[in-house]
C-alpha cells in the first residue's frame, strides 16, 4: 500500500477554502468515497494546528491517518515539522498543493504550479513576506519537486514557459465540478429574483469594480435587475464595500449587494441557481471554477476572452474583450438578451461539464502517484 502524504493547512480556515483549500478537500471526499482506493493507498493529512470540525472530518477520520503539528507559526510548520513528520513517516508521495516546496523535504513530491503564484510575487500587492516566500519556494519547487500538477493545457505552456521547467515533468488535471445540488436547505432569502451574480476572491485583475462600474451603467437598461457580489476583497486598500454603497446610492435603491463570505455551500448554489449570468472576467486563472460552478447550473458565464477560456468553456460562454467597464457592459448585455445562446448554455451546458469531475481529477493524481 502506498503512503501519500497531503498537506492540509489550507482546510483549516474554512472561510479561506477558495483554490487550493477546494482541490484538497475534495481529493480527500473522493478517496473517502472510493473503497478500491483505499485498499492501494493509505493517506496522511498534516495540519499545521487543529483539524477542522466539519462534518466530513468528523465521519471520515478513521479512513486517514493524521498529523497535527500545534504550532501557530506557519513558517515552523511547513519548513520544518511537517516535512520532518512526512519523512519519519517515510511518505511514499508527498502532494503541496499550495505551490511551495519546502527544503527540507527529500523525497518524491508533488506540487501544484499556476501563473497566478508567479504573476504574485512578481508584480501583487501582497506584503514582501509572502512575494519573498512565493519567490524562493515556488522556484524550489519548479527545481527540485519530482512532479508538477498543472490544472490546465494553458497553465502548463504558461508554468513551464515562466518557471523554465521541462513540459515532461508537468502532468494537466482540470478541476472538477460537484454534482451535488443542496439548495433545499438553503435560507438565504433574495427579494428581487433577477439578478447576474459575482462569486470569488476580488482581486483587481479578476475586475470586481469594473463588473460594478458596468453594472451601474447597464442598470438603467434593465431596471429589475440586480448585481450579487459573494467574496472576500482583496483590494488593497478594500473598495468594495464603499463602492457598493456609493453605486446604490447613484441608483437610488439597493441594487447591488455584496456578501463578503457565505458559510454554507447551499446558499451559494441558491445564487447559481436564480441567476441571469454569472461574471467572472479575470485577465490571468489557471483554471477558475466559479464560471464553470455556474454553467453546471445552466447559467451563462462572461469570462475573458483569452485562450484559457476558450479551452475550457467553447462555446458555453460569453467572452469579454478586456477587463474594462465598457467591455463587460458589451457581453453582459449579450448574456441577457441573446435568447438562442442562452437557451444552448441553460440545456446543454449542465451536460458540457461534466466532463470536469472530482473523481477525474482524483483519478489522474493517484495515476501519477504510482
Amino acid at each position: 500500500m502506498l503512503k501519500i502524504g497531503i498537506e492540509c493547512e489550507n482546510l483549516e480556515d474554512s472561510k479561506s477554502r477558495w483554490g487550493i483549500g477546494q482541490i484538497t478537500l475534495n481529493l480527500l471526499k473522493e478517496y473517502a468515497a472510493n473503497p478500491e482506493w483505499q485498499k492501494k493507498y493509505k493517506l496522511y493529512l498534516y495540519f499545521k494546528k487543529r483539524i477542522p470540525d466539519d462534518d466530513f472530518f468528523k465521519i471520515h477520520n478513521s479512513k486517514f491517518i493524521i498529523r497535527v503539528s500545534g504550532v501557530p507559526s506557519f513558517n515552523i510548520y511547513y519548513h520544518l515539522l511537517m516535512p520532518l513528520r512526512a519523512m519519519i513517516d517515510r511518505i511514499d508521495w508527498m502532494f503541496f498543493p499550495a505551490y511551495q516546496l519546502p527544503p527540507l523535504y527529500l523525497r518524491k513530491s508533488i506540487v501544484v504550479l499556476t501563473p497566478d503564484v508567479y504573476y504574485e510575487y512578481k508584480q501583487g500587492n501582497l506584503p514582501l513576506r509572502y512575494r519573498l516566500s512565493y519567490r524562493l519556494f515556488t522556484n524550489w519547487a519548479a527545481w527540485f519537486a519530482t512532479k508538477i500538477l498543472a490544472i490546465s493545457e494553458t497553465s502548463k505552456k504558461e508554468v513551464a514557459n515562466l518557471y523554465w521547467i521541462n513540459p515532461k515533468r508537468i502532468f494537466v488535471s482540470h478541476l472538477g465540478i460537484s454534482s451535488d445540488q443542496n439548495i433545499e436547505n438553503s435560507k438565504l432569502k433574495i427579494e428581487n429574483s433577477t439578478y447576474i451574480l459575482y462569486v470569488g476572491q476580488m482581486f483587481p485583475r479578476r475586475h470586481a469594480r469594473e463588473t460594478i462600474l458596468a453594472f451601474q451603467k447597464i442598470a438603467y437598461e434593465f431596471p429589475d435587475l440586480k448585481l450579487i457580489l459573494v467574496g472576500t476583497d482583496k483590494y488593497r486598500p478594500a473598495i468594495i464595500r464603499e463602492l457598493v454603497e456609493i453605486m446604490n446610492q447613484k441608483l437610488k435603491s439597493e441594487r447591488i449587494i455584496y456578501f463578503d463570505y457565505l458559510e454554507k455551500r447551499e446558499d451559494i448554489e441558491k445564487l447559481y441557481t436564480g441567476a441571469r449570468a454569472l461574471v467572472y472576467v479575470s485577465d490571468r486563472e489557471a483554471f477558475g471554477l466559479p464560471p464553470m460552478e455556474a454553467l453546471a447550473f445552466g447559467v451563462s458565464p462572461v469570462i475573458m476572452d483569452n485562450e484559457l477560456g476558450h479551452e475550457l468553456f467553447g462555446d458555453y460562454a460569453f467572452y469579454s474583450k478586456d477587463g474594462g467597464a465598457d467591455g463587460i457592459i458589451r457581453s453582459v448585455r449579450q448574456a441577457l438578451t441573446d435568447g438562442q445562446k442562452i437557451q444552448k448554455i441553460k440545456s446543454e451546458g449542465p451536460k458540457f461539464v461534466k466532463r470536469y469531475s472530482w473523481k477525474g481529477f482524483t483519478e489522474r493524481f493517484f495515476e501519477q502517484a504510482n
